[in-house]
């Protein structure tokens, strides 16, 4: 599952109170490896100015790739609360709901993150990453209920080999 980052111009124009220096010295900092003092300045940033939704959107993303995986999604689902046209808080939230083996709340979050943007090429993707992973609890479920169904481990050897092939993101 990709995650998106802020640096999407959909975030900036409806953040309003981030400037975009400000955003990307956030991201400076994450990306030199200052993660701490990268959300340190985000945080105080916020605080001033709590309907920034980019520096809210930044925060989220520094605590998912830091693997402060339970702080990261509660910013994510703050944020779909506060900004549902926003379809970039949805994905990454599916992302981290899937990375948790939550499949079907990844496939409802990437659903309204769709509604929001039908155009989104990653949530597209990662919808089908998810439905992949779906497909694969069924039929396994199904072969456990039927060991003797002649068409299902076809089926899921196909799905096992293309989990394999696909490129590590």
């Amino acid at each position: 599952m990709r995650f998106l980052r802020p640096c999407l111009l959909v975030l900036l124009l409806a953040a309003g109170a981030v400037r975009a220096d400000e955003l990307q010295e956030v991201q400076r900092l994450h990306a030199a490896g200052q993660t701490n003092e990268a959300l340190e300045r985000a945080r105080k940033l916020v605080a001033a100015a709590p309907k920034d939704a980019a520096m809210r959107f930044q925060i989220g993303v520094m605590l998912a790739e830091s693997g402060r995986t339970a702080e990261a999604r509660e910013t994510f689902e703050r944020l779909v609360q506060d900004y549902p046209e926003l379809p970039e808080p949805y994905n990454n939230l599916a992302a981290l709901k899937a990375a948790a083996g939550d499949y079907e709340g990844a496939r409802s979050s990437l659903d309204q993150a769709l509604r929001a943007n039908p155009t989104l090429a990653t949530a597209h993707e990662n919808l089908g990453d998810v439905q992949v992973m779906l497909a694969l609890r069924s039929y396994a479920r199904a072969l456990q209920l039927d060991p003797a169904a002649a068409s299902v481990p076809g089926k899921l050897a196909l799905l096992r080999q293309l989990l394999q092939s696909s490129p590590a993101r």
